[in-house]
């Protein structure tokens, strides 16, 4: 599938060059002040840190003085290094944190988003009380979702007028999504694709070739091994449905191991075989590049060596 053409820029307020990213200056501020309101959203432990690490720079000299004075037209440049807290969890890993967005990867059976019934064991929650120990105004905002029994990387906003800027330019803005998987079965097809139209009722997600009020959802797949009666393959999505890759799959007669609600009759290793492990996308904000990857888990390939 071909790489989507970097969108358009009317959302982007700042450009990055290399390891840096810049921010212009309109009007009049001391330096700690304008790093709170443009960078640190609204943090001054943040703000300092980034001052004390020498992660900021006007020019090309670096600037450690938190009253430095700004004046219309300079430009603050950030260093993307030595820029987030500490954070530890043993469900989440943070990969990368600025003060518009947060990418994590998460472990299976961790729920993305709360729900009615589970409000606190999810990694929103979690991510939410992580940004208050440093502004306790700040929130969590969810553009997407991973399933809780899917393990691997996703992205949360810091700001509502960021999630909103995800949400509305979704497939402008993501440009490569990537799923690895263990199917049950040996796949005949080396690559293909999967189209079909998607409608959720009861505690399922139906599949039918025919429109029928459902939501269109396309998955492209590619075989990367088989051996030992299951086949290791690469998911890419053109569209985001609820189980879509799980659904999928189901149609092709190859359910995800583990997944027995949608027909597999197998669970070797305790868990949903299904990992996002790939994540580019142009940053919201500054329009730079992004791009996040995972390997394999390890665990994957070995299924396919083991003896049944």
């Amino acid at each position: 599938m071909n790489r989507r053409e970097r969108p358009k820029p009317e959302w982007l307020k700042a450009r990055s060059r290399n390891q840096y990213t810049d921010y212009n200056v309109h009007g009049n501020y001391e330096l700690l002040d304008f790093l709170m309101e443009k960078v640190t959203n609204g943090s001054r432990t943040k703000a300092k840190y980034l001052l004390t690490n020498r992660c900021v720079q006007l020019g090309d000299s670096i600037v450690t003085q938190y009253n430095t004075p700004l004046s219309e037209g300079m430009v603050v440049r950030i260093s993307k290094k030595k820029v987030h807290s500490e954070f530890r969890h043993n469900m989440l890993q943070l990969l990368y944190e600025d003060a518009y967005i947060l990418v994590v990867k998460k472990k299976p059976g961790l729920l993305s988003v709360a729900t009615e019934v589970q409000k606190e064991r999810t990694a929103q929650h979690i991510l939410t009380e992580y940004v208050r120990r440093q502004n306790r105004h700040g929130n969590i905002y969810v553009v997407h979702r991973l399933d809780r029994a899917t393990s691997g990387i996703m992205m949360y906003a810091k700001d509502e007028k960021t999630m909103n800027t995800l949400r509305d330019n979704w497939h402008q803005i993501v440009y490569d999504r990537r799923y690895v998987a263990v199917v049950e079965g040996e796949m005949e097809k080396d690559t293909g694709m999967v189209r079909s139209y998607l409608d959720e009722s009861g505690m399922k997600v139906h599949s039918s070739q025919q429109e029928n009020g459902g939501r269109l959802a396309v998955t492209h797949f590619r075989t990367i091994r088989r051996g030992n009666g299951y086949s290791l393959v690469e998911l890419q999505l053109e569209t985001g449905r609820k189980n879509q890759i799980r659904v999928h799959m189901d149609d092709l007669g190859h359910p995800v191991v583990g997944d027995r609600r949608y027909g597999a009759q197998t669970d070797p290793l305790g868990r949903l075989c299904l990992h996002a492990f790939k994540l580019c996308f142009y940053h919201p904000v500054t329009g730079e590049r992004m791009e996040f990857q995972d390997e394999y888990p390890s665990s994957f390939k070995g299924l396919l060596n083991k003896q049944k």
